[in-house]
């Protein structure tokens, strides 16, 4: 199975200037750990519920700043064609949940560790 099989095609995108109030609102509304930020059509960072937290543990009024400033810059992307083993190893090597799938340049996904497990551990569904 690939990474295709598992990713979700539909993808939160913010600008670096979201503050992290808004970011945390619409990763709710989703349903979502993360949203990649963006610069027009390119990604720049990854904004993550890890952010939130560590944000809020070093600044009382984080919740205002823009999530280009707590981001990570240059997150590790993935082809849509590689192997879901391969994906899950580079989630756990980097100690990190979300995986953007990226195809000729462009942002075609997100992979989850839940997407990951949900393929491996209970099966296709």
């Amino acid at each position: 199975m690939n990474v295709r099989d598992a990713m979700t095609p539909v993808v939160l995108t913010a600008p670096a200037s979201t503050t992290i109030a808004e970011a945390a609102s619409l990763m709710a509304q989703r349903r979502v750990g993360s949203a990649l930020v963006v610069e027009g059509e390119h990604v720049v960072g990854i904004f993550t519920e890890r952010d939130i937290v560590k944000a809020l543990s070093q600044d009382g009024m984080a919740s205002q700043q823009p999530i280009g400033h707590w981001m990570t810059r240059d997150p590790q992307c993935i082809s849509p064609e590689a192997s879901l083993e391969e994906a899950l190893q580079r989630m756990l090597d980097g100690h990190f949940r979300h995986l953007p799938v990226m195809e000729a340049g462009r942002l075609v996904g997100m992979l989850s560790m839940r997407d990951v497990s949900r393929r491996t551990v209970i099966g296709d569904t």
